[in-house]
């Protein structure tokens, strides 16, 4: 069989035979047999594989994005047929791993070193793309491999990615392009933020390659079928049209990048520090901060090749640049082609006046003669260093350049290395350029590390793109400058390891960030210093920012580290730094003309990229295999990938998540639990084991009630409420409406407070500090006496101090009738810890015992008449519990999600007997009311 393995990010790789290639390669045309084109389109069209699902799972945690890509095909064919999986991903990401399943083969990627010289495994192709529908800042993984007649194969592609703040948002864009419509397409993310998300957007599918302009989005709001379910620090998001959905969107199945965009909140000046597992991440973001001086010059291309809509959209976009400066602002506007043209041979001031004669001047541009790359820099240049020198302004203001061309040098200085050391001798650091290369031409590689050099960035624009509104949102990411020269400081007996701690400016909307390690894990504390020049003064800032103590972690990814490496599992945070360290090294190797600093550059770079599974230029990627597949072997290289990380443990009190491996020990979907519990609409059970009988009742609430489950919140101090919602009642119902629990809140008072909040979707965890676990992952949080336990989208269990247990079922539907509702039951499995006093409607049974009598009069105790009763024959009797004598009637009800019937005692009119009180009795005030009038403990407290 034939496997084929292509990336232009770097990885082209051929398992299988010389000749089987050969042989694949033959073809009727060959033959000298000509097909008719319309037979071929049919033959095409009937032979072509399905897809069968593709589906995307991303997970961002403080930023850091783990994305799985899962697609199924089938061959319908009656024989064996080329299959082919591609994906864009973003030219940022590190590919982490590539598994791929072929009938009843497994072939699974493993990230190796690369040799020095590319032989016939590895093809590096970096910032070339060869699809049509390729995207500015993305990459293209290719895998295509022979599937065997009415066979099936599954593709699984994982990546990460840190994401960037640009414009005051960070972008998380999943390319949703299955080529052809599919049964079940799906994009699932979820979002953890710490901090709390300050907002968030889901933009329409974007199928343009006019990607982040910043100005003129289409704001018609979400794709169809889009879901966003958001709280203060967690979002979920799941977009999953049907196949009429897609159809309306492209009948071609190439519907867009579905693009997430969000903030966070921020407080403290000094920035957001959270630790993990001794690996710290310091985000840097100020805000409200005058802005600095810019000293720009815009450079741009007026050579031929610039001639028509290219020169016509950037003198645009130049005309809506100029306005937008500020009056404190210099600049100046060069042309080049074989000749430098220089508006002023020094820097304007910014008024009406000099706005109106730039525009004149930008207008009568006109495209002509070469490309004299080094002469426009070095003048523009000396422009920029004469204006500082005179002005004596160099520590309160930016001097930028904005150079925009499309080609590559042709007049003047040509040779590369030496325009990179001329312009780097005469900026000496004080100077940023921020380039711009237009169209497929331009020395892109040359604009890039002009930028590397000079602390600019660097933006492609490919030869349809609107360059116009492209240079508009480049120059909208550094209008602002903030600060300058910024220097980030740690103790070096704190911090080893640290990412780059220099910058020269600080752009509004954008943000820095440092990752390393800390020598001592148990720090309590961790000095930070800021020193940075704004607009008017020095700047010194000074902290001891509280780190808290630190548990382990486990990986998020859901495909652990390989084992043997030495190592313990890694955490969010620990591959955020790896990735960090990653691109500066590679970033070094770029910018660096020292051989011997390249080759220790090239080596540090590549060891770190083997360590943490990261595809790379220095490693390459093999498929090993192929091997049986085993039963379950779907799950354990494709399906826990492409559900996401699963499971994720998480600490109370550490920094945030930590990601962790498939759990030793799997859920056991069936518990072993008392059948004291209230599930469904909502119908109640009490187990009375001494006596052996059970007592069932069911409460008629109105959607919005809050009941008390459990009040013992004076002695064990745990409190358990429920919220119901509303469902129209069946049709020929007897009831006029339904009701069910949608939300369990448990308190729990001591050693210390935590409150709960559980959900069918999520369960937020308030114990200190703010978690949010999703449902649909298997997740274990356990800390100061305090566990919860999440088994995906079946239940919850809530362990408090090794004595009280409860699990909370979770009921789900796929396509639920009008009266039904996702909703969850609640379970006590374990009531040893909670004392006499314990009221509530299930409370209140605890710890008491019943029996049955024949007559409210007096019990009788024949054991044929009570044997009647039981087997259903004696339709009535009196319960005696807690001294109430109560009619029951004998009864059948399914408990455990239907899994097992019971037979109970059943006490009508909403329990009116039964109950102390009456049920207005147990309605709280708000989720987490611990109040109770009767029984004992009356105080209401949060």
């Amino acid at each position: 069989m034939l496997l084929l393995l292509g990336l232009c990010l770097g990885l082209s790789l051929c398992v299988g035979s010389q000749e089987e290639a050969q042989s694949w390669g033959h073809s009727t045309e060959q033959d000298g047999l000509r097909v008719p084109r319309q037979v071929r389109l049919l033959q095409r069209l009937k032979t072509k594989p399905l897809m069968t699902e593709f589906s995307v799972k991303s997970t961002i945690i403080s930023r850091y994005a783990f994305t799985t890509v899962s697609c199924r095909m089938l061959n319908r064919a009656s024989e064996d047929q080329d299959i082919e999986f591609q994906m864009q991903i973003p030219a940022a990401a590190f590919i982490t791993n590539f598994t791929m399943l072929i009938g009843d083969k497994v072939y699974q990627g493993e990230i190796t070193e690369r040799a020095k010289k590319s032989g016939d495994r590895v093809k590096e192709k970096r910032n070339k793309t060869t699809e049509e529908n390729g995207e500015k800042g993305t990459e293209i993984f290719r895998a295509s491999a022979v599937i065997p007649s009415k066979d099936k194969a599954a593709f699984f592609l994982s990546y990460e990615e840190l994401l960037q703040r640009r414009l005051g948002k960070y972008e998380h864009s999943i390319s949703v392009r299955p080529q052809q419509l599919s049964g079940r397409l799906s994009v699932d993310v979820n979002i953890l933020e710490s901090a709390g998300i300050a907002s968030l957007e889901v933009l329409p599918l974007h199928n343009s390659r006019q990607r982040g302009s910043g100005r003129g989005e289409d704001d018609s709001g979400p794709p169809p079928s889009t879901v966003i379910n958001q709280n203060e620090t967690f979002a979920n998001i799941i977009f999953k049209p049907s196949v009429v959905q897609q159809a309306k969107i492209a009948q071609n199945g190439v519907l867009g990048d579905f693009i997430i965009r969000y903030d966070v909140n921020r407080e403290q000046s000094i920035g957001d520090i959270q630790v993990l597992n001794g690996y710290f991440v310091h985000y840097f973001a100020p805000k409200d901060l005058p802005p600095l001086p810019k000293n720009v010059v815009f450079v741009l291309d007026s050579s031929a090749s610039m001639v028509g809509t290219k020169l016509r959209q950037t003198k645009d976009a130049l005309f809506t640049i100029l306005h937008d400066l500020r009056p404190q602002d210099r600049f100046s506007i060069i042309g080049f082609s074989n000749r430098i043209k220089v508006w002023k041979d020094h820097l304007i001031s910014v008024t009406p006046d000099s706005i109106r004669d730039g525009k004149v001047y930008i207008h009568h541009m006109s495209p002509t003669g070469g490309t004299d790359i080094n002469g426009a820099l070095q003048r523009a240049i000396r422009l920029l260093n004469k204006y500082v020198a005179h002005n004596d302004i160099g520590d309160r203001s930016v001097s930028l350049i904005i150079f925009l061309t499309d080609g590559k040098p042709t007049v003047g200085e040509t040779h590369t290395l030496k325009i990179l050391n001329n312009t780097r001798e005469a900026a000496r650091g004080q100077v940023c350029i921020f380039t711009i290369g237009i169209g497929n031409d331009v020395d892109f590689r040359l604009l890039e590390k002009l930028s590397l050099e000079n602390c600019g960035l660097t933006r492609r624009v490919h030869e349809e793109e609107d360059a116009g509104s492209q240079l508009i949102g480049f120059y909208d990411e550094i209008r602002t400058p903030l600060l300058s020269d910024i220097r980030i400081d740690y103790p070096p007996s704190s911090v080893v390891q640290a990412t780059k701690t220099l910058f020269p400016n600080y752009f509004n909307g954008s943000e820095i960030i440092i990752a390393g390690k800390l020598v001592d894990r148990k720090l309590d504390h961790l000095h930070v210093e800021v020193t940075a020049s704004n607009s008017k003064k020095f700047v010194i800032l000074k902290t001891d920012v509280p780190v808290g103590p630190q548990k382990a972690g486990k990986d998020v990814t859901g495909s652990p580290r390989p084992e043997g490496d030495g190592e313990g599992d890694p955490n969010h945070i620990e591959r955020l730094w790896s990735y960090l360290t990653t691109k500066e090294l590679l970033s070094s190797w770029l910018q660096s003309d020292d051989e011997p600093e390249k080759e220790r550059l090239r080596q540090r770079a590549q060891d770190l990229a083997l360590s943490y599974r990261f595809l790379t230029p220095f490693t390459s990627m093999k498929l090993r295999g192929p091997v049986p597949r085993k039963d379950g072997l779907e799950e354990a290289h494709g399906m826990s990938a492409a559900m996401g990380p699963e499971p994720v443990v998480q600490s109370m009190r550490g920094a945030g998540t930590q990601p962790g491996p498939l759990l030793e020990k799997p859920y056991q979907p069936r518990i072993k639990i008392s059948k004291t519990s209230v599930d469904g609409d909502p119908h109640f059970v009490v187990d009375f084991p001494l006596s052996k009988l059970t007592v069932c009742f069911n409460i008629d609430g109105q959607p919005g009630d809050i009941l008390r489950l459990v009040s013992d919140h004076m002695d064990s101090g745990v409190t358990v409420n429920g919220e119901l919602i509303g469902a129209p009642a069946p049709p020929n119902g007897h009831k006029k409406q339904r009701t069910y629990f949608r939300t369990i809140t448990i308190l729990v008072n001591k050693p210390e407070r935590s409150y709960l909040e559980i959900t069918p979707s999520r369960v937020i965890l308030d114990g200190g500090d703010r978690l949010v676990l999703p449902c649909n992952q298997s997740v274990v949080v356990g800390s100061r006496g305090l566990e919860v336990s999440v088994s995906a989208n079946a239940n919850v269990t809530v362990t408090i101090q090794g004595s009280i247990a409860f699990v909370i079922l979770i009921h789900l539907y796929k396509k639920p009738a009008p009266f039904q509702r996702h909703h969850l039951g609640f379970y006590i499995a374990n009531s040893e810890g909670l004392s006499s006093n314990c009221h509530g409607l299930l409370g209140q049974f605890l710890n008491q015992d019943a029996r049955l009598t024949d007559d409210p009069a007096g019990p009788s105790q024949s054991p044929t008449h009570l044997l009647l009763l039981q087997a259903g024959e004696g339709p009535e009797a009196v319960l005696k519990v807690k001294g109430h004598q109560v009619p029951v009637v004998w009864k059948q009800r399914k408990i455990y999600n239907g899994e097992e019937q019971i037979d109970c005692w059943f006490a009508r009119n909403n329990a009116a007997k039964l109950i102390d009180g009456e049920y207005k009795d147990y309605l709280a005030s708000h989720p987490f009311d611990t109040g109770m009038t009767l029984g004992r403990g009356t105080s209401r407290e949060l």
